[in-house]
């Protein structure tokens, strides 16, 4: 049995860490408050382009590399999102779950299936596991930004334009609440817009078919699915950087909750103890002094 300075380290020891995993709570709410705006104030913006989008293309007959749907594609690279560290649940461990099953599943009918992992965890983790690994981007949680998602859709685009793959996907954790995130696997190349269009009234679209466009059409469609695939690639890392503060700020929370129910029964296992310490110390003074009469 311990002795009662063993347990008096202990619950010192838990205290301590109690503490840690409270400010790493807070911090991470904190962050996550920032996040979740950035992603609400997106999402409008996001979805409204890719429409636009459609409705021009559709409208104008306007054809572009970026929107041939490719039929049995033969070369594929998966974009894996996690993060550069822990204590964050099972945000990494799903992400690695999910990305380990798809190559399992798909590596046989595909010719190339590469990865590029933005995030230590998953990286380290697929690196153990030969995966065909072609890049690892870290720190995005501190260096998140538009210009570093325009780098990396400028790399995919050119990397699918030079037909080095024929697809291009993207597998994330989806921000949906602070105590729930979940794995999404999106195609990012090509675009597909046959879902993409604005509401139907009288069976005409959003924009005319006699309307010009200055510069033209093709032109505006090139820059638009530009800033689209940039404004789709910063999404997602929104949405991975929010799910990561949210699943450590609920892995933070647990672990507090945690270390204060064991906090408690330490310090009633170390009150029974030193109570039934100086109980003994009584009987034996008691007897003692029985035993000198």
């Amino acid at each position: 049995m311990a002795s009662l300075k063993d347990i008096r380290a202990r619950i010192d020891s838990t205290k301590n860490t109690q503490q840690i995993t409270k400010a790493m709570k807070m911090v991470s709410a904190a962050k996550l408050r920032r996040a979740q705006n950035n992603i609400v104030n997106m999402r409008p913006y996001a979805k409204t382009l890719i429409k636009v989008i459609a409705d021009i293309a559709v409208t104008q007959r306007v054809h572009h590399p970026l929107l041939v749907l490719k039929q049995n594609p033969k070369k594929v690279l998966v974009v894996a999102l996690s993060s550069d560290r822990g204590l964050c649940a099972g945000f990494n461990s799903n992400i690695n779950k999910f990305v380990d099953q798809y190559y399992k599943s798909n590596a046989s009918q595909y010719e190339k299936l590469d990865f590029l992992f933005i995030g230590k965890k998953a990286a380290e983790f697929f690196q153990r596991r030969k995966f065909p690994i072609i890049d690892t981007i870290i720190k995005l949680d501190r260096d998140i930004s538009y210009d570093l998602a325009t780098k990396v859709a400028d790399r995919l685009m050119t990397h699918y334009l030079d037909g080095d793959y024929d697809e291009i996907r993207i597998v994330y954790n989806e921000f949906r609440s602070a105590i729930s995130q979940v794995v999404v696997s999106e195609t990012l190349l090509p675009v597909d817009l046959s879902k993409q269009t604005f509401d139907k009234q009288d069976g005409q679209v959003g924009f005319s078919v006699d309307m010009i466009f200055e510069p033209s059409a093709e032109k505006i469609i090139d820059e638009l699915l530009q800033k689209h695939f940039s404004i789709q690639v910063y999404r997602c890392m929104s949405e991975s950087v929010a799910a990561e503060h949210g699943a450590r700020m609920s892995a933070m929370e647990s672990a507090t909750n945690n270390a204060k129910a064991m906090i408690n029964t330490l310090t009633l296992t170390y009150n029974k103890l030193r109570q039934e310490k100086i109980t003994t110390e009584l009987i034996e003074i008691t007897t003692g002094a029985e035993a000198l009469k």
